[in-house]
């Protein structure tokens, strides 16, 4: 069984994407402020590298959690992550 996880925490958000090689982005193109990533350098082209301290400002500013898995079904890492508004989480 597999179960996910949702967190504010910036600390957490960042230790979970960084173990897993991903980097924060924004998807050009997609409004003020563009919609967030994590980008798991699998290059797409509308996807824009920025840094933690950008993420984390769009995050906020728009009230964000991280929906997060750690395992998949049959144990290894999991790279499943959402972005939901708070009021849904």
């Amino acid at each position: 069984m597999t179960t996910s996880t949702t967190t504010t925490d910036h600390d957490t958000i960042r230790r979970w994407a960084e173990a897993r090689d991903g980097n924060p982005a924004l998807v050009r193109g997609t409004g003020e402020d563009g919609v967030l990533r994590i980008d798991f350098n699998e290059r797409e082209e509308r996807l824009d590298p920025i840094n933690w301290d950008e993420f984390f400002r769009v995050f906020e500013q728009n009230n964000l959690a991280f929906l997060y898995q750690e395992k998949t079904a049959d144990g290894s890492t999991s790279r499943f992550n959402k972005l939901v508004r708070r009021d849904t989480a």
